[in-house]
């Protein structure tokens, strides 16, 4: 014997499991195609009234702060070598550096062309330029449609509404500028509006501009947060900063001229230590050149009255070594102004030294105070750089803040030591002088007044000498300066980062098809119901006899009247079936139930005993629905005698039993409606009149209430020979075979099948054929062969070809009219 491979029919099982999944969604193949259809339209649709976005992207290094001096006083920065670019990105993205950019700009105001489809921005390319004088009121944000009547000539009018003008007034803008004439160059004023409009570019005479006023408070907020700044790695000190735009070249300029304006700003930053040196030094020389003109004339005058051309020669030397010490004196004297003020400075515990002039441009070489001051001012100008942007508990401020205040002490120190080893300097000077001025005292009172005279004349002179010097020194660093900053790659071009046209096209077909199969699969997730007999057979146990499909005709008497047809042909199968299950008794009792009304109980129990008829059986169908009764209007007869009438003894068997016109067919109405149907199904006559059908007939079909609504059902299937449970496509709730399923497998009933009614599509389709499960084999509606042999006849098919053909040259006649 052959092993049978269970591999093999494993693996054709689940190829089987995937065509059938395949064939279940791909016929709603027209559903993917209308959506996908739709979404492509919208895209387009889209894309057509959609103004392109652009990235445009500059970049620039900064240098960083990294001194020794402050990262030893630093001690949790000693070790620490990465860089922070914070202060750099948050000032870059700060709205005063915004409004320095926008300064070099024309923002404020945006000119478009005039379309139907979307608004363009001509920028630089309008044919004119407005300019606006911004401290007078002016109406902003609303449109104003400029008319080019001539080189020398315009006017102003209103622009056309629509229907996103959610603020009329707004739109209407300044109407007393309207409907009037001017001349390029004219300044237009009124009470609401003061500009100039210039042409810029000639031989334009015709065309129409749109432009808009915008507030340069608004425009720096804009543009502050349009642009992003980002690191390029962890390991260099180079931002790129991006924005996104619908112009590309006013992008670009704004990118350009941010980086141009921090630059600047970075080097008026450095600058300010010179500049406030040479305040300071043009203060002290307007001081020292009065009162050095004032002793050059008091020392002239003194030598005319006293005819003095020289002094001692005796006492030159003397005098050389005092003029000595009175420039190293004021020297001291000086540099002990600066060291006080320095001290001022400590005691006050400020947070800004933008003020504080550096020792070595003052001339005092102390390498240490030099560098204490340098890094004090350094992380000064840091903190006022970060306080632009965030307030005074950030963390990077009070770290600032940690350092200052250990430079802040270190420096204290010094200073202090630094004023008292000058005063002692000029303590021992003083004694000198002192010295000295003795030996004058034995000189002539003329010599000794003009001694005095000269050597004050002498401390001024060098001291303004020296000033000049300082001067000098600050000018030439202050034109050397330049910034430690630099552009890397200017902005130039724009990548268009919306919409994505082939990503937009990509996702509208993605949509169009998985949203209605989202939507279908959704749907049979919350539908209950049987679907399909894959469907049936996992929650129906019981075995399965036949496969009615779904009947389009207007009578439900379907085998009789429409013989050819493929339901008819299906109730010809169910026979067959019937048939051989009961093949050893000469009267054959078929009961006929479902779970709820309309599952096609009655619909099933007509046509398979019209069936049992056109096979020469005599064969009767009894209404044993006494609750609601269909049968007798199925066959247009009375429901006034019937089953009931039977059961309650008012007439007799034979009374009951109607003849049809079809031969061999008879059936039995249900009655009048009793008000105890369940009783009376359960008494003795039933069995009686159950023996006489059999006495008198072939085939016994009895049509049963719902057996899930009614009690009576189950036991009237004990008296059956085939009790058929009927289950419809789309109609039948899973729920409710758990009952049926549960009799049968406690054995409660017995020679129960099942019939799955009202088939539309099954599943499976494989060339024509369809397949069921309860070893049935039905031809579907799609296979040509059914239809010459079993479906509807040839004359009946040509008329539906015939009438859908008429019907669509009407529509194409009715549409080719209207155009």
């Amino acid at each position: 014997m052959e092993k049978l491979d269970l591999s093999q029919l494993d693996n054709e099982e689940k190829a089987l499991e995937i065509r059938y999944v395949v064939a279940k969604y791909i016929r709603y193949w027209p559903w993917y195609v209308l959506f996908t259809l739709i979404f492509l339209i919208a895209t387009f649709l889209f894309h057509r009234y959609t103004v392109d976005e652009y990235e445009v992207r500059g970049s620039m290094v900064i240098k960083t702060n990294n001194s020794p001096e402050a990262r030893i006083l630093d001690r949790s920065n000693i070790f620490n070598s990465g860089i922070n670019l914070e202060n750099d990105i948050l000032r870059l993205r700060s709205k005063n550096l915004a409004r320095e950019a926008l300064k070099k700009l024309h923002f404020d105001v945006e000119y478009f062309a005039k379309t139907t489809i979307k608004d363009i921005e001509l920028y630089d390319r309008s044919p004119i330029r407005i300019v606006v004088d911004w401290d007078h009121l002016q109406v902003t944000d609303a449109q104003v449609e400029l008319q080019i009547l001539s080189d020398e000539n315009f006017k102003l009018v209103p622009p056309e509404g629509s229907i996103l003008d959610f603020n009329p007034a707004q739109a209407a803008g300044d109407e007393s500028i309207f409907n009037k004439t001017y001349t390029f160059g004219q300044e237009i004023e009124t009470a609401r509006s003061k500009f100039t409009v210039h042409l810029v570019n000639p031989g334009r005479v015709g065309d129409v501009v749109l432009f808009k006023l915008v507030n340069p408070a608004s425009l720096e907020e804009q543009w502050a947060k349009k642009v992003n700044v980002v690191l390029e790695n962890q390991f260099s000190s180079v931002l790129n900063l991006t924005t996104t735009t619908k112009v590309v070249e006013k992008g670009r300029d704004y990118i350009n001229a941010l980086m141009e304006s921090y630059i600047e700003y970075d080097l008026n930053e450095k600058n300010k230590i010179q500049e406030n040196t040479i305040a300071f030094i043009e203060e002290q020389l307007g001081f020292l050149e009065d009162s050095l003109k004032q002793k050059e004339r008091e020392l002239q005058n003194f030598k005319v009255e006293n005819k003095l051309l020289d002094v001692s020669a005796e006492f030159s030397n003397i005098l050389g070594k005092m003029n000595s010490l009175d420039e190293t004196n004021a020297e001291l004297e000086y540099q002990l102004n600066y060291f006080e003020e320095i001290r001022r400075y400590m005691e006050m515990k400020s947070k800004d030294f933008s003020d504080v002039i550096a020792p070595s441009v003052i001339g005092v070489p102390d390498p240490l105070l030099n560098g204490l001051i340098q890094n004090l001012v350094t992380l000064s100008q840091e903190r006022r750089k970060l306080l632009a942007t965030v307030n005074e508990n950030h963390p990077e401020v009070i770290k600032i803040d940690v350092q200052m205040e250990k430079i802040q002490d270190a420096l204290f120190e010094n200073v202090v030591n630094l004023i008292d080893n000058t005063r002692k300097k000029q303590r021992n000077i003083q004694l000198e002088i002192e010295g000295y001025d003795a030996e004058f005292a034995t000189l002539p009172e003329s010599e000794s007044q003009y001694t005095g005279i000269f050597r004050e004349f002498k401390l001024r002179e060098s001291l303004y000498t020296y000033l000049l010097e300082k001067r000098a020194e600050a000018g030439i660093a202050r034109a050397s300066n330049v910034s430690d900053n630099a552009i890397l790659d200017a902005a130039k071009r724009g990548t268009l980062v919306f919409p994505k046209k082939q990503q937009d096209y990509a996702l509208a077909i993605a949509l169009g098809l998985l949203l209605p199969f989202g939507f279908i699969v959704v749907r049979d997730m919350f539908d209950d119901s049987i679907k399909d007999q894959r469907d049936l057979k996992k929650h129906f146990m019981i075995p399965q006899l036949g496969v009615i499909g779904y009947s389009t005709k207007d009578t439900n008497k379907v085998v009789l009247e429409h013989p050819k047809s493929a339901v008819a042909e299906s109730f010809r199968s169910l026979r067959s079936a019937i048939t051989y299950l009961a093949s050893g008794k000469n009267t054959k009792r078929i009961l006929v139930t479902s779970s709820v009304s309309g599952e096609g109980k009655t619909f099933t129990s007509l046509n398979l005993a019209s069936a049992m008829a056109l096979g020469s059986k005599k064969t009767v169908v009894v209404g044993g629905d006494l609750r609601r009764p269909k049968l007798a209007k199925y066959f247009n007869h009375s429901d006034k005698v019937g089953l009931s009438t039977y059961l309650i003894g008012k007439v007799e068997a034979s009374e009951i039993v109607i003849p049809s016109q079809q031969e061999n067919l008879f059936f039995v109405p249900s009655g009048v409606i009793p008000p105890n149907p369940a009783e009376l199904l359960q008494t003795q006559r039933l069995k009686d009149f159950l023996n006489y059908l059999d006495e008198n007939f072939d085939i016994v079909v009895f049509d049963t209430p719902p057996m899930g609504l009614v009690s009576e059902t189950i036991d009237l299937m004990r008296l059956f020979d085939v009790n058929l449970y009927v289950v419809r496509q789309n109609y039948t709730v899973k729920d409710h075979l758990v009952m049926i399923n549960d009799l049968f497998n406690n054995k409660q009933v017995t020679n129960v099948y099942g019939v799955f009614n009202g088939i539309i599509n099954s599943g499976y389709h494989y060339e024509g054929y369809n397949y069921g499960y309860g070893n049935t084999y039905l031809y579907s509606q799609n296979n040509k062969y059914m239809y010459n042999y079993y479906g509807e006849d040839v004359e009946t098919k040509k008329d539906r070809i015939k009438k859908q053909k008429d019907s669509l040259g009407k529509k194409l006649k009715k549409l080719f009219r209207t155009r």
